[in-house]
């Protein structure tokens, strides 16, 4: 049956049982086990623990009822506190969740809901936390059907789920809505402004806008200072306009002004006869010192496979391999596999992945994708979703899970 990741509040979920994050001893922790005594009355469920349940261990679960509750129940499962991961805490962790889910089968429960045990005020590293999660859960439904759901809620999530949306629909909107009409009707008929039925008068503004400023864009990158410069000439007020002649020093002549032949394109001065500028003259002469070394490291992989290019990309960021497939949320045998085998073709959601959890920008997401022969589309939304997160540097699987969720698109986590 379904496993789905959600932004909610656990105590509002209205399923058969839901999940808590309890103590070994009878006492009332903060965060999850703080809401959902409140939520389900504080003293009357602490008096049933205190009375019919006592002391627990640590990766143990027990249930009692859900009292003011939608759920009928309450799983509370004893979570570990994470010391550094030495002590057992992913065992026992694995714990909670088997037992969760064997009580629920054994009260016959269809439908319950988990919060990401043990990465609150537990300490659980968040995206270890989800993939001992989905492991376990993933486990049990191929023998068993059950409705489970995987709540993430708290401030830092709310609040990039609230700061992500709508600029992810504006995104989705500039790309794939877009393409889409080119498609269509042709590449000028996005830019069309027709009746109330077309697109609306602000809208269309706003892509050409949009247009205009991706073409400064690609002007400044090919003129650099020049274009930068020719830009601020169009665009600031007369009386503050930079002039262009003061982008180089000319070497000094005795002619005068008027002694000076009409400039053509074939007495263009050649760039030795002119002195380095004062402001833009990194933009000009400090590609090869900065750059130089960095450019012929990134010749020597023009070749690579994807596995190989990973590992170099990894490398070059200094990161650890565990740290990179734990944020992608990517299985450690599937990782070994790309790490050990050269010529290992992952399918494109693992690649996608990857590219998050080694924090790839764009381009090097592109480089590396196209090393497996996939490419990020403008026609698919879960393309133009791992876009924008990797191109606003939003590096968290959950979070993009959710949105491909909310946005009706399978998730790639559950």
């Amino acid at each position: 049956m379904a496993f789905k990741i959600v932004r909610n509040d656990i105590t509002k979920m209205n399923t058969e049982a839901i999940v808590n994050t309890a103590n070994y001893y009878p006492t009332v922790g903060t965060g999850c086990d703080s809401a959902v005594y409140k939520a389900a009355g504080y003293d009357e469920l602490l008096a049933y623990r205190m009375e019919k349940i006592g002391v627990i261990p640590e990766g143990d679960a027990f249930i009692t009822p859900g009292f003011k509750l939608q759920a009928k129940y309450i799983i509370h499962a004893v979570s570990p506190m994470y010391m550094g991961g030495g002590e057992g805490e992913e065992e026992k962790l694995r714990s909670c969740y088997r037992k969760s889910l064997l009580l629920a089968r054994e009260n016959e429960i269809k439908s319950i809901a988990f919060p990401l045990i043990s990465t609150g005020g537990f300490g659980y590293p968040k995206e270890e936390g989800m993939r001992i999660a989905v492991d376990e859960i993933n486990a049990f439904l191929l023998n068993n059907e059950m409705e489970i759901f995987l709540v993430v809620f708290d401030d830092k999530a709310k609040s990039l789920g609230q700061r992500v949306y709508p600029k992810l629909e504006e995104y989705i909107d500039q790309n794939y809505v877009e393409n889409k009409y080119e498609e269509e009707y042709g590449e000028d008929s996005y830019n069309y402004v027709g009746s109330a039925e077309d697109l609306s008068e602000d809208r269309a503004i706003e892509r050409r806008r949009h247009r205009a400023e991706e073409t400064r864009k690609s002007e400044r990158e090919i003129f650099g200072a020049a274009g930068a410069a020719m830009q601020a000439a169009d665009t600031f007020p007369s009386a503050q306009k930079p002039k262009l002649g003061s982008l180089f020093k000319k070497k000094s002549t005795k002619k005068s002004e008027d002694q000076q032949p009409q400039m053509n394109a074939e007495m263009m001065v050649p760039m030795e006869d002119y002195d380095e500028c004062d402001e833009y003259d990194s933009d000009f002469f400090g590609f090869e010192t900065e750059h130089e070394s960095k450019l012929e490291e990134r010749m020597r992989h023009i070749s690579d496979t994807f596995s190989q290019y990973l590992m170099y990309l990894i490398q070059d960021k200094q990161m650890e391999n565990a740290e990179v497939y734990k944020r992608a949320i990517v299985d450690k045998k599937i990782f070994s596999k790309i790490k050990n085998n050269v010529d290992y073709h992952p399918n494109k959601l693992t690649a996608l992945c990857l590219c998050v959890g080694a924090k790839l920008n764009l381009d090097e997401s592109k480089d590396l994708l196209a090393r497996a022969g996939y490419a990020l589309s403008p026609c698919d939304k879960t393309d133009i979703i791992f876009s924008y997160f990797i191109e606003n540097k939003i590096y968290d699987m959950i979070e993009l899970d959710i949105q491909l969720e909310e946005h009706g698109l399978p998730c790639i986590i559950s």
